[in-house]
């Protein structure tokens, strides 16, 4: 029987906690071979019994996740060298998708903020003429 999937990567699957390639990947294995079907049903079963593995309460909790402040820290490039290694790892070869959600989410707000500066400045410096100045 092939290891592919494996038990991790299942249970990764309804954490829903793969690469999107990788999900993809599962998804169509599961449709075409009704063995792994019955394995992720077992998996899940196995759960819903309230029997849980090192590894799935590990990914549940996203102990190995970088938080929002270092990863905002990641993007400033503040963090010290390990760290940063570190969450490039997590992000580059772990593939966290939640992580990834995140990074975007702060990279979105970074570009926000610095348009909203341009804006200021710039609303500020067309009205700069406008404002009265008492000469008395």
């Amino acid at each position: 029987m092939s290891d592919f999937p494996s038990e991790h990567d299942l249970e990764a699957y309804l954490d829903e906690a793969l690469p999107a390639a990788q999900m993809a990947e599962i998804e169509l294995a599961l449709r075409r071979n009704p063995k792994l079907t019955r394995r992720l049903a077992l998996i899940n079963s196995r759960r819903d019994a309230g029997v849980h593995t090192v590894g799935e309460i590990w990914r549940r909790h996203r102990l190995t996740c970088p938080t929002r402040e270092q990863l905002g820290g990641y993007l400033l490039g503040v963090v010290d060298d390990d760290l940063s290694d570190y969450i490039r790892f997590h992000l580059d070869d772990v593939g966290c998708r939640l992580c990834l959600a995140n990074k975007a989410d702060l990279e979105a707000q970074q570009g926000e903020s610095a348009a909203a500066q341009t804006r200021r400045r710039r609303y500020f410096q067309s009205s700069a003429g406008l404002l009265r100045r008492d000469d008395t």
